[in-house]
């Protein structure tokens, strides 16, 4: 516990002031973690040199083709995309021999790097659209999971999936209620004392519910591969994508009832 308190201080010291200062800085930070998932993911297959590669270069091109809204890269468009699909997909006739990268590989990698491509440059683009709301959005399945990891241990008895074993119905019930709570003070406090409060509320309980989803689908990632982190990179926390699982699945959401808020 004393090593997990201790990592998490770390992270936060240097997350802190990047989300506050935004931009260029922000857009880096984001780009590292990029890297560091796409690392885990293609280390997790045992993937060539040159396909872990590929990755990071397609993942990078996602994240950054809608920073700003137009800069750094291009948008996102069908060429784009394009390129990413061949990238990925042509090393298999080179590697299908050999077995060390096959057609189901490259539609992995393709379903990975557009799901946390698109999850990452949406953090950049919430935070350039405003910081109440990149916070809005990063706290509730970060509270949803501390509460609900609190409610398990104090009264879970019924276990929600073989997926993910210390997971329970009255832990998420826990979560689920006292994150939506506590957001709802936030976004009546800090972003819109005048709101449709019946709608806020639900909209935080959906990406509540919507962050629960994404931590399960993660935790299948691991059970299908028999492991309980995808890596040792923050001591006490596991990896990288076990810190993006829930918030990834959020951002999506975000992005598509942002227009509600």
């Amino acid at each position: 516990m004393k090593v997990r308190t201790i990592s998490a201080a770390v992270l936060l010291a240097i997350v802190i002031p990047l989300v506050y200062f935004g931009g260029i800085p922000f857009a880096l930070l984001i780009g590292i973690i990029g890297l560091l998932a796409a690392k885990e993911i293609t280390d997790l297959y045992h993937y060539p040199s040159v396909i872990k590669i590929i990755t990071c270069i397609c993942l990078i091109t996602i994240i950054y083709s809608n920073f700003d809204s137009s800069t750094i890269m291009f948008g996102l468009n069908y060429q784009v995309l394009s390129t990413i699909l061949l990238g990925l997909f042509i090393p298999v006739i080179f590697y299908q021999v050999k077995g060390k990268y096959t057609t189901e590989d490259a539609f992995k990698l393709v379903g990975f790097i557009l799901l946390i491509g698109m999850g990452l440059s949406y953090f950049i683009l919430i935070r350039e659209y405003s910081i109440k709301y990149f916070i809005f959005m990063m706290l509730i399945p970060i509270l949803t999971d501390t509460f609900a990891f609190a409610g398990g241990m104090m009264i879970g008895k019924h276990k929600v999936t073989k997926i993910s074993p210390n997971k329970s119905w009255e832990g998420y019930t826990v979560g689920t209620v006292m994150g939506t709570f506590i957001m709802t003070v936030y976004y009546t406090t800090f972003i819109n004392v005048q709101t449709n409060l019946i709608m806020i509320i639900g909209i935080i309980l959906m990406l509540s519910i919507i962050g629960q989803l994404g931590d399960l689908f993660f935790s299948a990632i691991k059970r299908q591969h028999d492991i309980k982190d995808f890596s040792r990179l923050i001591p006490g926390h596991g990896g990288i994508m076990d810190r993006l699982d829930s918030l990834i699945f959020v951002a999506l959401i975000f992005m598509i009832i942002i227009d509600y808020l």
